[in-house]
């Protein structure tokens, strides 16, 4: 299917408009962290367009028509969304359409998130499925637009063609985007002389017009003392665009340049058409960077109209402002009022972006997995069978422990009673064999407590024969968890991590449904969600990685892998989360800290499946 054409943006100045007599379905979009274009809504974009006409130089607060984007104003000159509270700033651009498009007719085409919520898709993606849907056709494939998804309308559903995972997806009709025609007013041209209209009165914009005049006068200076450099080759004219227009500049944040742009009296680099690649900004006119995007992943962005780097004005000095602990990103706000003040100190603002970790390898062929050397299978599956409970608690607990005919005076870690005295679950825990002062010691690790005070523990645990230590976690017996029945697939990829560079890696692929709870779960009988399956995770094909392996099949044969709570990252209750064996699901790179380099994760991975009770010994055997 052929992808809809992009709405015609002149490089004419920041605002963008359309050729004349000719209309256009206007839509505002911000430049995200993946370098994706993402729509404002049709509510806001009216509202743009409303302030837009009143004054071309202004600010939009976009709080007055969408409570979720309070902290947001738009400056309209500089085209940037400007966040109050962190002060993060963003491009922002003004696209165009035709009109009987999705847009126009007011249609958005959304998936469902991890979390429930709906996502709007870029505009353009939202176009081209809207004009397959309109054809009729059974299915859709996004890969000409550089993505790796099947969009299947007999289902509603959105699916990755790597994974086979699905998403749902939906057809949703809202009020249409704002309609403009004409030519372009002289009104809107930037940058202009002087304003027109009264300036905003709120103190993020007093600051940002008075940085602006502030910057624009230092380096007007600096430039006078520089040596005259030669004036660039005039650009070709762009097809389309009206005689003598000029091509201005966009300005370009934390990127390399100065937070606005030049004075109009400095020469300007031409503006980069939509659809050009991105250029670099040591070789204007260099070859161009291919690129292509994922709905999911961040890449390099199609359009880069807005975000071509202006050049660093002669004789001032580039001071990039890097993380400020080596590692960690730099606060947003203190990013933010940094821009501000080496752009009015005249210094070009070089913020360096965090990295976005990698966290899967190149694509593999299915000829080039193999299994893992002297481990037998490539997977295991685990299902939902009840738990063996043919010993009754007492007799677990006289298992693996002895009495202790004159305990030592001192407190049951248990229930916090002396041992010399009754058991605190006397009166809770009515037993007729175990007698409430009766005190046992466990045969390895010593400690003593009530009888009635394990018994009591063990009943309210997964009672599955083994017993736990609650002073030194030593275990007695063998353990079991509470994972919920899925699929564990181990084998060989032919891609190196970081740090172990002459080995393969072992690839980890674990799958968990969504499905009930169990008598042993927190809410038997309610539904629990598995969100992020199948999860990926990493060792390195060597001897210590290979034992490691072996531990992780035992420990997931005991369904110690994961189990359901609630999330640490989401705060969601009642889904599958990790239980205490840390992973590592970064293929590439370290950032987040479950990826490698890591010199110490393999002895620290092997400490804990011990403290679970899954040991070499074990798995040998």
């Amino acid at each position: 299917m052929s992808r809809p054409g992009q709405g015609v943006m002149m490089p004419v100045n920041g605002l963008g408009f359309p050729p004349q007599n000719v209309a256009r379905v206007v839509v505002w979009e911000w430049l995200n962290e993946h370098s994706r274009w993402r729509p404002y809504t049709a509510t806001v974009c009216h509202h743009i367009e409303n302030v837009l006409k009143e004054d071309a130089r202004g600010s939009v607060v976009l709080g007055q028509v969408d409570a979720q984007l309070v902290p947001y104003i738009i400056d309209l000159q500089s085209m940037h969304q400007f966040r109050q509270d962190t002060g993060t700033m963003r491009p922002v651009r003004r696209n165009f359409y035709d009109p009987s498009s999705a847009p126009g007719k007011g249609i958005v085409w959304e998936w469902e998130n991890d979390g429930g919520a709906w996502t709007a898709y870029d505009m353009d993606i939202c176009i081209t499925i809207q004009n397959a849907y309109e054809k009729q056709h059974p299915w859709l494939d996004l890969s000409s637009l550089g993505f790796c998804y099947l969009i299947y309308f007999n289902s509603m559903s959105q699916m990755n063609r790597q994974t086979r995972r699905r998403r749902r997806l939906r057809r949703r009709l809202d009020l249409a985007y704002p309609l403009t025609v004409g030519s372009i007013p002289k009104s809107q041209s930037w940058p202009v002389g002087s304003s027109s209209g009264q300036p905003c009165s709120c103190q993020q914009c007093l600051l940002v017009n008075s940085t602006r005049a502030a910057s624009n006068a230092i380096l007007a200076s600096q430039r006078r003392k520089a040596p005259p450099a030669p004036p660039p080759p005039q650009p070709p004219q762009p097809p389309g665009g009206p005689p003598g227009t000029l091509a201005v500049r966009p300005s370009a944040t934390f990127a390399g340049a100065a937070l606005w742009a030049a004075p109009a009296a400095c020469p300007a680099e031409p503006a980069q058409l939509p659809g050009a690649p991105p250029r670099s900004p040591s070789a204007p006119g260099g070859a161009p960077t291919p690129g292509q995007n994922n709905l999911n992943r961040p890449g390099p962005q199609r359009v880069t109209g807005v975000s071509a780097r202006a050049s660093i004005p002669p004789g001032v000095p580039a001071l990039p402002v890097k993380n400020l602990n080596g590692t960690g990103p730099v606060h947003p706000a203190l990013a933010g009022m940094t821009g501000i003040l080496l752009c009015a100190a005249g210094l070009p603002v070089c913020l360096t972006r965090a990295p976005k970790p990698i966290l899967h390898p190149p694509p593999v062929s299915k000829s080039d997995v193999k299994p893992v050397p002297g481990v037998p299978g490539v997977c295991r599956k685990t299902k939902k069978k009840h738990l063996k409970k043919s010993k009754n608690p007492e007799d677990v607990v006289r298992r693996y422990t002895q009495k202790v005919k004159n305990p030592p005076d001192e407190d049951c870690t248990i229930c916090m009673e002396r041992l010399v005295t009754a058991s605190g679950y006397d009166g809770v825990l009515r037993h007729k064999v175990v007698r409430p002062e009766l005190v046992g010691r466990l045969g390895r690790c010593g400690h003593m407590y009530h009888l009635l005070c394990l018994v009591a523990m063990y009943s309210n645990g997964n009672k599955d024969g083994s017993l736990q230590c609650p002073t030194c976690k030593a275990i007695y017996g063998e353990k079991t968890g509470t994972q919920p029945p899925g699929k564990m697939e181990f084998h060989l990829i032919p891609h190196s991590l970081p740090g172990f560079a002459d080995t393969q890696t072992i690839r980890i692929v674990y799958d968990i449904p969504t499905g009930i709870q169990g008598p042993e779960h927190p809410n038997p009988g309610k539904k629990f969600t598995a969100r992020g399956f199948p999860r990926h995770c990493y060792l390195p094909n060597n001897e210590k990685g290979r034992k490691v392996l072996r531990l992780l099949i035992t420990a997931w044969e005991r369904r110690l892998i994961f189990t359901i709570g609630t999330s640490n990252t989401t705060g969601e209750s009642d889904t599958v989360v990790w239980n205490e064996i840390h992973h590592k699901t970064e293929f590439g790179s370290n950032l987040t800290g479950h990826g490698y380099p890591d010199a110490s994760y393999l002895d620290n991975v092997l400490a804990e499946l011990t403290a679970q009770g899954v040991s070499e010994a074990v798995a040998k055997a």
